[in-house]
């Protein structure tokens, strides 16, 4: 898969901090690796806290899937709901489904924060039912747990659902109000730029060739190269060995990269937004094989999809789009898209993010299934408060082994035409 196709947010945003790349050895109290979401706030974070940090990112800030995603600020996991969260892990899941439930909102007090120029757009998020069946089964069930652990949902029906989105393709669903949508490539640019005000010390173009304990320290080497830290947080997510194979080879191969494409219309007429979305939530529905939509701050509408094989990509994807753009809103004819590019999702197993500890002070987290942008920002905060944290049992994610996928680099080639028919098929079926 390539990814020299230009997207709309690197078009579209200003140009962010420049860090040189590291030659040298450093000492630090903390060792972050990756300068996405997660790595710039949690080494923001972890400056708050005091301690001196050093960021290595193996290209530049925002490379990753944090500079490349749909920029949707949604506070549920895909899959993973709060009765499941608490029935596998207890008291850690509470807490856990809290950290989630109140993600989007800690995201978007954090750009109020430090006035992070990212087209920030707190107007609601909401996930519409494809189906009837669909709507009992997920939409009520989902609103109903949320709403027991305390959070603002809401529960739509047909009516209010096609009303809000100008659409009578969908037949209700439920939404969270604090979510929203940033410019993902802006927020990360941001986030780094803060942390650098705060003192941190961020190195691109310096990817993390090998880690380990030596001594009493972490010790993570460069090609030109090395950090000794007492505390280390792998934050590289689903491009956790995609520039270096080697690095952390057990963690990279307990998830599956799936390749996600995005893509933008042209700038939409005010007419037409007035029928199309006017609240301008992010939206985002109950298929396998996800429909997704919202405007960015040029008032194009930003959506995206999968694809089950890789060739002639881009214009296949697109003519999909479009075609699915033009089913859900009649009134908007000949959609057309001028932007359209591709990254990395991470998904595991049980749809659910894993959280490890690599060893005393070491911690990562890997596996956003589609739902990292809240939750990444989110995790910083944590990430950084566990970083000599006394005890461990009162964390708000659950530790877990790491646990390598059998037969991982033949899943991630032959299994994704496989595993979206299956979500397709599932999806046109009525369930409930």
């Amino acid at each position: 898969m390539t990814h020299s196709l230009l997207s709309l947010w690197q078009h579209a945003t200003p140009a962010g901090i420049s860090c040189d790349p590291l030659t040298e050895k450093v000492k630090a109290d903390a060792v972050v690796i990756g300068a996405g979401f997660t790595g710039l706030s949690t080494a923001w974070h972890l400056k708050q806290q005091g301690l001196d940090v050093v960021v290595l990112e193996g290209r530049d800030i925002g490379y990753g899937a944090s500079g490349r995603n749909n920029g949707q600020v949604i506070p549920v996991l895909t899959r993973a709901d709060p009765d499941y969260l608490v029935g596998r892990f207890g008291e850690t899941g509470e807490r856990f489904v809290k950290l989630i439930g109140n993600s989007a909102g800690f995201l978007f007090d954090l750009v109020r924060e430090l006035d992070l120029d990212c087209e920030a757009e707190q107007n609601g998020w909401i996930q519409p039912a494809h189906s009837p069946g669909r709507f009992h089964a997920v939409s009520e069930n989902r609103f109903r747990q949320w709403q027991s652990h305390g959070m603002p949902v809401e529960l739509y029906d047909k009516a209010d659902v096609g009303r809000r989105l100008g659409s009578d393709f969908f037949h209700g669903g439920f939404g969270n109000p604090t979510g929203g949508h940033i410019n993902p490539l802006a927020l990360t640019r941001e986030l780094a730029r803060a942390a650098v005000a705060a003192g941190v010390r961020i190195f691109e173009n310096s990817p993390a060739t090998a880690y380990a304990r030596v001594g009493d320290k972490w010790q993570v080497t460069t090609e030109r190269g090395q950090v000794d830290a007492e505390a280390m947080v792998v934050a590289s997510n689903t491009y956790t060995g995609e520039l270096v194979p080697n690095l952390a080879k057990r963690l990279s191969r307990s998830i599956v990269p799936v390749a996600s494409w995005q893509m933008s219309t042209e700038p939409l007429p005010e007419k037409v937004r007035k029928s199309i979305v006017p609240g301008r939530e992010a939206v985002s529905d109950t298929h396998g094989d996800l429909h997704f939509f919202r405007y960015d701050a040029r008032h194009r509408l930003i959506s995206g999809g999968a694809l089950a094989l890789p060739f002639n990509a881009r214009a296949r994807i697109k003519d999909r789009i479009e075609k699915r753009l033009n089913r859900i809103f009649p009134q908007y004819t000949n959609p057309k898209i001028d932007y359209v590019w591709t990254g990395y999702v991470g998904m595991t197993q049980d749809h659910t993010p894993h959280f490890h500890k690599l060893g005393p002070n070491g911690w990562a987290w890997i596996g956003c299934n589609g739902r990292g942008v809240a939750l990444s920002v989110a995790l910083g905060r944590e990430l950084a408060r566990a970083v000599n944290r006394p005890n461990e049992d009162e964390l708000p994610f659950p530790i877990t082994e790491i646990e390598p996928l059998p037969m991982q680099p033949f899943i991630r080639r032959a299994a994704r035409p496989f595993t979206l028919a299956l979500y397709r098929w599932r999806d046109s079926r009525e369930i409930g």
